[in-house]
């Protein structure tokens, strides 16, 4: 298949969802399935378990199907994005802020069992399989560089690189 092909390939299929590409991103489904789990938290009475168990089913076939797992217990902010999805695990008690770009291989979670999790501040970027751990907090703006460690507190705009990740620059203004 040459480059033109797929290129045609590519159009033919954003055509078929109504000229929208983003249709096709496993992220995008991950989060609809996310946003579909936290609204049927409010949902009470028999329409609220017929609700919860179609939000366990989806959840589940989206883990399996995209390898992307966020509870529906998480507390995200508006316009998460995940990029390249897969292996992406998140948990059930993390907080992630708005404007966020999550890449794959990232995991947010407690160092041990009940040892607390990250809150994660708006605008952060992840890079590929950025891991971060514990009790910690993320300042907004930060910049978690690929393959970052993160067990400590990261202060806003500062970017960290390397395991256990260290501050190497700030974010420009």
């Amino acid at each position: 298949m040459s480059f033109y092909d797929s290129v045609t390939a590519k159009q033919e299929e954003a055509a078929l969802f109504g000229g929208h590409p983003w249709l096709l991103q496993p992220g995008y489904w991950a989060l609809r399935v996310y946003r579909f789990g936290r609204y049927t938290l409010q949902v009470r009475g028999i329409r609220g378990k017929f609700l919860h168990a179609l939000s366990f089913v989806l959840y589940s076939v989206v883990r399996l199907v995209t390898g992307i797992d966020i509870p529906r217990t998480v507390e995200i902010g508006p316009r998460l994005m995940i990029h390249h999805f897969g292996g992406i695990i998140v948990h059930p008690q993390a907080r992630i802020g708005a404007d966020c770009v999550l890449r794959h291989g990232i995991t947010i979670g407690e160092r041990r069992e009940g040892g607390g999790v990250p809150v994660i501040g708006d605008s952060v970027t992840f890079g590929a399989y950025t891991q971060v751990f514990g009790p910690i907090r993320v300042g907004s703006g930060a910049t978690l560089a690929a393959m970052a460690v993160v067990v400590d507190d990261v202060e806003p705009g500062v970017t960290v690189i390397g395991a256990p990740a260290r501050p190497v620059g700030m974010r420009d203004a």
